[in-house]
């Protein structure tokens, strides 16, 4: 496949162990094909029939062509972060900003951009009463609560309800009544949004995650865990399937033709539902979400990707992309990093805070540790004891016993640890982004700088002969660093990574990852893209 950047990205000639053995790399190569989104959360259609897609770690609003899948980027970053998306009686589109905990508006496409809300972490859900054109919102996951906002922006946010169980994916009825799912409790409810009042309309979902009107009053919800679109009866709380879906369904929005628009955060994908006959029709999608950490089985067939909406490997010879798990489909919590330890697999999360342990043999989960300072690596030592970096707090803490009980500082005072892998030499290696890359003693916890005046280093990977591959993502280029003097050379640059963050995130946004192979091609994920690409030798 022809890689979507330049010519300019083919890589240099690179000194490997002496002067006389020199290696050049074939330009990029995508093993796996890139897609559109880097997850895709809320969808709207506006009164001129176009559909609209919010992404959250894409920091963007896009448009996607139904009939031809084509997606263009609509509101780019910063403002255009969107974890759901609302259309007003007069046209004005609204969004939430999840992690700047911001609501936004835009009163046409030619207007300026207002904040009419901010400092609400976790805005999730968004929705106009069409009749009055009051507008609702709710916070979900990083806060839990139901709000009332002024669309001028000149009153301060009414509280309605708090502590609900997560009230996602809301519509306004034409009653007046808010109605949508409580993503904690299994239910779909209805609130009244003059006194917070609840009323239960339908319960027995795994985890409902949206629910919407068509223009016939029939109320329509998705279950992300079964992957289910369903139809609920009003006057019964009865269900009906009416299209089986994959697992991590996000959002979903009905036209004025009652085709419904489904979105997946796991795939990328929005598909099309005939509600009448079930028929599902993909419109666009892909198969990685937001490929991060990669790391290599020992015999190189195998590439394990924290895919942040899911857990996956990827067949080194056919590009083969296989679930293992999916968010909110299994128990896999937003991966950013993966580690491959003798009988585990070992995969953090900075969002939720978590480290999770699986094993390798029946994909079983062993342990999931909550509670950490936004983890962004974990390794595995020769007694079994794991150690987890955490970007936020700068430390290296090792965990031991049965069930990862006993907790320890091994080393303090790094500088926002990245990446981080097992040498050969079993020593701790890991990059920071102030620039560094560092080794660790896992015996003490002795720090050695060994090269400094890096650019965002993040991915990080050792080569057969003991140098590293280190992206570096401000340059968006692969250096390899030989760790006895320092030196750096350049092995790739133009390369699809090192997108920008979008605000509530860490600096390094979605870590670039990085593995070298035995044969010494290398691998690394596109923050870009979303696509996965192999420098192979020439």
């Amino acid at each position: 496949m022809k890689p979507p950047f330049p010519a300019a990205a083919l890589a240099t000639l690179v000194s490997l162990s002496s002067a006389s053995m020199a290696i050049e790399y074939q330009a990029p190569e995508a093993l796996v094909a890139p897609s559109a989104f880097k997850g895709v959360h809320g969808l709207a259609v506006d009164q001129q029939g176009r559909l609209l897609a919010g992404s959250v770690v894409g920091n963007s609003i896009y448009q996607v062509d139904i009939d031809t899948g084509e997606v263009t980027t609509f509101i780019g970053p910063d403002q255009g972060q969107a974890d759901d998306i609302a259309i007003g009686p007069k046209g004005e589109l609204a969004w939430t900003g999840f992690y700047a905990g911001q609501l936004l508006i835009r009163d046409n496409d030619d207007a300026p951009i207002r904040v009419v809300a901010s400092d609400l972490p976790g805005m999730n859900s968004l929705d106009f009463n069409d009749e009055t054109g009051q507008l609702y919102a709710s916070q979900v996951f990083l806060g839990d609560a139901l709000w009332e906002i002024d669309p001028t922006g000149k009153q301060q946010p009414r509280l309605i309800a708090k502590d609900l169980g997560g009230f996602n994916g809301f519509e306004v009825g034409r009653d007046g009544w808010l109605y949508g799912p409580l993503w904690f409790k299994g239910e779909v409810v209805r609130i009244n949004p003059a006194d917070g009042r609840v009323e239960t309309l339908a319960t027995g979902f795994g985890t409902p995650a949206a629910a919407n009107f068509d223009s016939k009053g029939n109320l329509y919800a998705l279950d992300t865990l079964k992957g289910l679109l369903k139809r609920i009866d009003l006057s019964s709380g009865e269900t009906t399937d009416i299209a089986k879906l994959s697992s991590s369904l996000d959002n979903l929005a009905i036209d004025s033709q009652d085709r419904i628009f489904v979105s997946n955060m796991a795939d990328n994908s929005i598909q099309e539902v005939n509600p009448a006959t079930g028929k599902v029709r993909l419109i666009t999608g892909g198969e990685l979400a937001v490929p991060a950490g990669i790391s290599l089985s020992e015999d190189g067939q195998t590439l394990y990707v924290a895919d942040v909406f899911a857990f996956r490997k990827v067949d080194t010879a056919t590009g083969k992309v296989t679930d293992l798990r999916r968010a909110h489909g299994s128990d896999v919590e937003y991966p950013i990093s993966v580690s491959l330890g003798k009988e585990r697999l070992l995969l953090t999360s900075f969002s939720t805070g978590t480290l999770q342990v699986i094993s390798r043999s029946d994909d079983s989960t062993l342990q999931m540790l909550h509670g950490l300072d936004a983890p962004s690596g974990a390794v595995e030592l020769d007694n079994g004891d794991i150690v987890v970096s955490q970007m936020g707090s700068g430390k290296l803490l090792r965990f031991s016993g049965a069930s990862l009980e006993q907790r320890a500082e091994l080393a303090t005072g790094l500088q926002g640890p990245v990446q981080m892998i097992r040498g050969r030499d079993g020593h701790i290696y890991l990059t920071e982004m102030a620039g560094f890359l560092t080794r660790v003693n896992p015996a003490d916890g002795k720090i050695e700088r060994l090269a400094e005046g890096l650019q965002l280093p993040e991915g990080l990977s050792e080569t057969a002969d003991g140098h590293f591959i280190v992206a570096e993502g401000a340059t968006k280029r692969l250096l390899r660093i030989d760790p006895a003097t320092g030196d750096k050379v350049v092995i790739a640059s133009d390369l699809p990574i090192g997108l920008a963050p979008g605000p509530g995130m860490p600096p390094t946004g979605i870590p670039t990852g990085v593995a070298v192979a035995t044969d010494g091609s290398i691998y690394f994920s596109s923050d870009i893209d979303n696509g996965l690409y192999r420098l192979s030798p020439q």
